[in-house]
């Protein structure tokens, strides 16, 4: 019998992940990696591994959760080191807890190897601390979409009067709705917020805008998928300690206080 890692790749930056997800992906004889996931991690893998793209673009996945379920636990029986590679953390919206008791059900030898979510660290890229003594004293993570077929179970309520900052994964094509709800339950329309496009990548784009006003920036600045939304007054910080993206750091170097 052999063994299954299900890891956490890290938000996109492939320097971003753990020396613990690197070995994995170093002994692994089978690997399987989703869409997000930078593919010059793939390049640590030793000589004769069997890569498998699992794909899941936005309505469209290339495997579905079912069949990776099945390779997963097929590889193993047959005495594999298998490496799942994720993009962030596999247990923040990865389906690292479907895949955990597919595991379990068929008797497979796992591990969780978490992994940079990309709430924390595409925010930390545009400059954005999801926490600040003066500005946010708690923190969401919340999906942007809903199961199909499923009902909205989301609080909105509580996020919009109880939480500081929010991080919303998958959102773009929801936005409308999204907003609505923020607004609907209490959200000033003059509250920050961001979209950060590729978040912790060379080709990262940060647009900032309104709650109100959110969806002219996404026309506007033509983002789309993939798409990081921080919403919160610690979105204001963006401008001032952005130390990422060239044109931002540009400015911070041409201010008066340097």
């Amino acid at each position: 019998m052999g063994k299954v890692y299900l890891v956490g790749a890290g938000p996109g930056d492939p320097d971003l992940i753990t020396v613990k997800g690197l070995r994995c992906i170093q002994e692994a004889d089978v690997i399987l990696y989703d869409r997000l996931v930078n593919k010059e991690l793939l390049t640590h893998a030793k000589d004769g591994v069997e890569l498998i793209n699992c794909g899941k673009l936005p309505d469209y996945h290339l495997l579905q959760q079912e069949t990776i379920n099945r390779f997963l636990v097929k590889y193993a029986k047959k005495g594999k080191v298998v490496t799942r590679l994720k993009g962030g953390d596999p247990f923040v919206f990865g389906r690292g807890g479907e895949e955990a008791e597919a595991l379990v059900e068929n008797g497979i030898r796992f591990e969780i190897v978490p992994g940079i979510t990309a709430g924390i660290a595409a925010s930390a890229y545009a400059g954005i601390p999801v926490t600040h003594r003066d500005h946010a004293s708690s923190f969401a993570i919340v999906t942007g979409h809903r199961k199909k077929g499923e009902d909205d179970n989301i609080k909105w309520e509580s996020l919009a009067k109880g939480i500081d900052t929010l991080a919303i994964y998958m959102g773009i094509k929801n936005l409308p709705y999204i907003q609505g709800k923020l607004l609907e339950h209490g959200k000033s329309p003059d509250t920050p917020v961001a979209l950060i496009h590729w978040g912790t990548l060379d080709t990262q784009k940060t647009a900032i805008g309104t709650l109100g006003s959110i969806l002219k920036t996404v026309q506007n600045e033509g983002i789309s998928n993939p798409c990081m939304i921080v919403v919160g007054e610690v979105v204001n910080l963006s401008g001032k300690i952005n130390w990422f993206e060239p044109r931002e750091v540009e400015k911070l170097l041409a201010n008066e206080a340097f």
